[in-house]
């Protein structure tokens, strides 16, 4: 759910990560069909949009269904600012290096991840 600049980073890096915006077909998208293509596919989820994930997933959960995880990034702990893009970028290759992520985990984002 983040820019195509940060995917083709990460893939780069040789990481199996998508952009919302990199295809037609999941743009536009509600947060729920979103959170039930990338469940579907075994992707894991990367939003900043905590507010609107957060409470989707307990929904999820409640309603029995699995997700390959929601990876949440906060504005606070990753200002939007020149460093943006390379900050996550380097984040987001730590934990996918780190195995860590785990179906159904939310996990928040951090620096040193």
């Amino acid at each position: 759910m983040f820019s195509g600049v940060i995917a083709a980073q990460l893939r780069a890096r040789r990481h199996d990560v998508l952009a919302v915006v990199e295809d037609a077909s999941l743009t536009g998208l509600a947060d729920e069909e979103i959170l039930a293509v990338s469940a579907d596919a075994g992707r894991a989820l990367v939003t900043g949009n905590i507010k609107d994930f957060v409470p989707l997933d307990h929904r999820y959960k409640a309603a029995g269904k699995s997700h390959a995880g929601l990876v949440l990034i906060s504005s606070k702990t990753f200002p939007q600012d020149r460093s943006y893009v390379g900050s996550v970028v380097a984040a987001l290759d730590l934990l996918l290096k780190d195995g860590s992520l785990r179906p159904d985990s939310v996990t928040f984002l951090t620096a040193g991840c």
